[in-house]
């Protein structure tokens, strides 16, 4: 296996791969999607700043699949940047006939995979964080791994959840749900899972200090030693 480190103008990343010609086709298709998305943002600046789901003038991949999530989510297009570009690069390394590659941009995760897989959970300073990992058995599909914390990293949070963790087929739904769950969610208020359509999302786990919430069809969870080294410090924009 290949773990490279990508960065391109804002999006630092990390790749895995089994061969070099599809660490290449991840961070061509991660260029193409940012470039296309840079380009809209210049005609319509509104589309980065507004924290509402907003309805563009565009047909762009990237830009219409950022809007549908926001849509869903209740939350700005920008919410959902991240898994939207991993996602562009692991569509582009499958087209290029991968069948195992993993795109984590901070946290924010794509992926199709031959074989099954560990994916750590880090959560601040909370007592789980980096000592549980899900199993992520084989995908012949790309499927969405993103997670949103309001006090790790620099992205902006309205909520107090130390990680909220969605799986979903459409990565940038996935990121868009991790921002709209983790600003709303708190221990003794969990009306916002009510809101998550179990047709557009597999499942949600949250950690909020010592509360633990699951909600749908999540993975198997099991004890791991989690790398923070090995964390990527993701998207910005």
């Amino acid at each position: 296996m290949i773990r490279e480190a990508f960065r391109f103008r804002e999006t630092f990343a990390t790749i895995l791969a089994d061969v070099p010609e599809h660490i290449s086709a991840a961070k061509s298709g991660m260029i193409r999607a940012r470039q296309e998305l840079e380009a809209y943002i210049a005609r319509d600046p509104f589309f980065l700043a507004t924290f509402d789901p907003y309805i563009p003038d565009s047909d762009d991949v990237i830009v219409c699949r950022m809007t549908s999530a926001a849509q869903k989510a209740g939350v700005g297009p920008m919410a959902a940047v991240a898994g939207a570009i991993a996602w562009a690069g692991v569509e582009a390394m499958t087209d290029a006939g991968a069948k195992y590659g993993v795109i984590d941009n901070g946290g924010d995760i794509a992926l199709i995979s031959d074989r099954s897989l560990r994916i750590g959970v880090h959560a601040g300073e909370a007592l789980l964080s980096n000592r549980i990992a899900f199993i992520i058995p084989p995908q012949e599909k790309i499927l969405g791994v993103c997670t949103s914390s309001a006090t790790v990293g620099p992205s902006i949070s309205f909520g107090i959840a130390d990680a909220v963790c969605v799986f979903s087929s459409d990565v940038a739904l996935a990121d868009a749900w991790a921002t709209s769950v983790c600003n709303q969610i708190r221990p003794d208020d969990r009306t916002v899972l009510d809101q998550v359509d179990p047709d557009d999302v597999a499942g949600v786990f949250a950690i909020m200090g010592d509360t633990i919430v699951k909600w749908g069809n999540l993975p198997p969870l099991v004890s791991a030693v989690v790398d923070e080294q090995l964390i990527s410090a993701g998207d910005r924009l």
